[in-house]
């Protein structure tokens, strides 16, 4: 499948948002004259304001035929509850670390998270462009963290990127490298990152729903990882509890995809996208949404 499902994963304020702001403007997702806010990903109030990321965001960018799913996850402690269910809808993550400050806390409990679901990240060692910057050390604790929370052989094996997010670019090799764009980046969470792993064509349609938002037009938003089967507006679901439960019975009034930063109504949704559901007023974070032949 021509599709990767990454997060970006990190201690608050270690630049995963600017990152995220660069790969949407090097991919081409905004016209070169659009006005785009920085820290474009941040788009609810409190998170303007404090500067920081609160909710996962999803979006996605196409690089050269390929689709990119990015969910841009928060770095803060208080908000690790909202990580642990965002890696679930991934393949792989790649790990933002300070040059300077190096893996702290919120580095130890995402990864440690990331880990445990069995990926491979990709190390990116943001902010080298600082006067404190300390890249090859930085880079050693990161190995060092890797160990201490029991990495397979195949995960201590992590591809690194030396990089500046805000300037735009990554590099391989620190010293020698160009500095011009991120499209060593691409070319890696194309070639490390797992296309989805997804039922065959004819299973029935199932998604874990993942997170939960309210839209004053088309009321509860359910957002997951499509696991199998396909998807179409006005078709019949349901909702089922974690032990197969009925909760509820519906249809898919709308189904919306990130396409950029903007939601986009697909005519189908299939397995391995990430899409938000409406349709449904019940069901919730750890339902799973489902074609109404799915035996409960």
């Amino acid at each position: 499948m021509n599709l990767r499902n990454v997060a970006i994963i990190a201690h608050v304020d270690h630049g995963k948002t600017t990152l995220v702001d660069q790969l949407l403007k090097q991919s081409g997702t905004f016209r070169e004259n659009q006005q785009v806010a920085e820290r474009a990903m941040d788009s609810n109030d409190l998170e303007r304001e404090r500067g920081i990321t609160i909710l996962a965001k999803c979006t996605s960018v196409l690089w050269n035929d390929l689709r990119i799913n990015i969910v841009d996850t928060p770095g803060h402690a208080d908000f690790g509850g909202e990580v642990e269910r965002i890696l679930s809808m991934v393949d792989g993550v790649v790990l933002l670390v300070d040059a300077a400050e190096g893996p702290l806390p919120q580095t130890k409990f995402v990864l440690g998270k990331a880990l445990k679901l069995g990926m491979r990240p990709i190390l990116v060692v943001n902010k080298v462009d600082r006067g404190d910057a300390r890249p090859h050390e930085v880079h050693d604790e990161a190995f060092d963290l890797f160990a201490s929370l029991d990495a397979s052989d195949e995960q201590l094996d992590f591809p690194t990127l030396f990089a500046s997010g805000r300037a735009g670019w990554a590099n391989t090799d620190l010293e020698n490298g160009p500095r011009e764009n991120l499209e060593p980046l691409f070319e890696l969470i194309r070639d490390h990152v797992p296309p989805p792993r997804v039922g065959s064509d004819d299973e029935p349609f199932r998604m874990l729903a993942t997170t939960l938002e309210s839209n004053p037009y088309l009321g509860r938003l359910l957002t997951g990882r499509i696991q199998s089967g396909t998807l179409k507006p006005n078709q019949a679901i349901k909702a089922l509890t974690r032990d197969g439960k009925l909760i509820e019975q519906g249809r898919a009034s709308k189904i919306l995809a990130y396409r950029g930063l903007e939601r986009v109504a697909l005519d189908e949704a299939v397995a391995g996208d990430i899409v938000a559901i409406a349709g449904l007023t019940q069901s919730t974070v750890a339902d799973t949404i489902c074609a109404m032949d799915v035996m409960e």
